[in-house]
C-alpha cells in the first residue's frame, strides 16, 4: 500500500522488453536507500517488486498485464518517473490509500498555469467515472491529488507548485498518457451495495 505521496523523481536507465514482459531499470537514490530483493516500490503509481539493487538502480520485473493497462509500456531510456516506497505502519497517511493497482489511463486535455497553482484536466474513461467525484481523491502516476471538476467526459485537479517541483506533473504536456488509480474505497462500498 502507498500513500500518493511521492518521495523523488527517479530515471529510467534500462528496459529489457521479452515475451511481453520488461525487466525495468530505475535510478533512484532515496528509494534505494533501504531497498530489497522483493520490496514494492511504485513506478508512476504501479506497484512492482524490486527483484535487484545495485547502487542507486532498482531493477524490476514488469508483466504484460501491467504494460497493456498503464503507461509503462511507452517508458524509454532517460524517462522522469514518479517513486515511493510502499508505506510503514508507524508512518504518517500524507495522501490517501493508493494500492498502486492502477485502474486505466487518461489524457492530459488542457493545462493552464496560474499564479500558484496549474489547472489540469485529463480525460475520464467510461467505466471508471462513477467512482471519480469532485473533492474526492485519485492517483495520477501514482500521485494523491483531489479532484476539483468532474464530468461525464473528463475530472480537473489543481497542482500546487510542490507538486510541480517534485514530480513529473510539472512535466506533463498536453497529449500525454498518464495512469490513474481511482479511490479504492468507492470501489469496496459500490460491491457491498450491489450485493444487498
Amino acid at each position: 500500500m502507498f500513500t500518493g505521496i511521492i518521495e523523488e523523481k527517479g530515471e529510467v536507465v534500462a528496459i529489457d522488453r521479452a515475451g511481453g514482459g520488461a525487466l525495468l531499470s530505475v535510478r533512484g537514490p532515496i528509494v534505494t536507500s533501504d531497498a530489497k530483493h522483493g520490496d514494492s516500490i511504485a513506478v508512476n503509481g504501479v506497484c512492482l517488486t524490486v527483484v535487484k539493487t545495485e547502487g542507486d538502480v532498482f531493477t524490476v520485473d514488469v508483466i504484460k498485464e501491467s504494460l497493456d493497462r498503464s503507461s509503462l509500456g511507452g517508458l524509454t531510456e532517460g524517462s522522469a518517473v514518479n517513486l515511493e516506497r510502499a508505506v510503514r505502519a508507524d508512518q504518517r497517511l500524507g495522501g490517501h490509500i493508493v494500492q498502486g493497482h492502477v485502474d486505466g489511463t487518461a489524457v492530459l486535455l488542457s493545462r493552464h498555469p496560474g499564479d500558484s497553482w496549474d489547472d489540469l484536466r485529463f480525460s475520464l474513461p467510461e467505466p471508471l467515472g462513477r467512482y471519480v467525484a469532485e473533492k474526492g481523491s485519485i492517483a495520477i502516476d501514482g500521485i494523491s491529488l483531489t479532484v476539483t471538476a468532474v464530468d461525464d467526459e473528463s475530472f480537473g485537479v489543481s497542482l500546487i507548485p510542490t507538486t510541480l517541483k517534485l514530480t513529473t506533473m510539472g512535466e506533463r504536456q498536453v497529449g500525454d498518457v498518464v495512469n490513474i488509480e481511482v479511490d479504492v474505497i468507492a470501489k469496496y462500498v459500490e460491491r457491498l451495495v450491489a450485493r444487498q
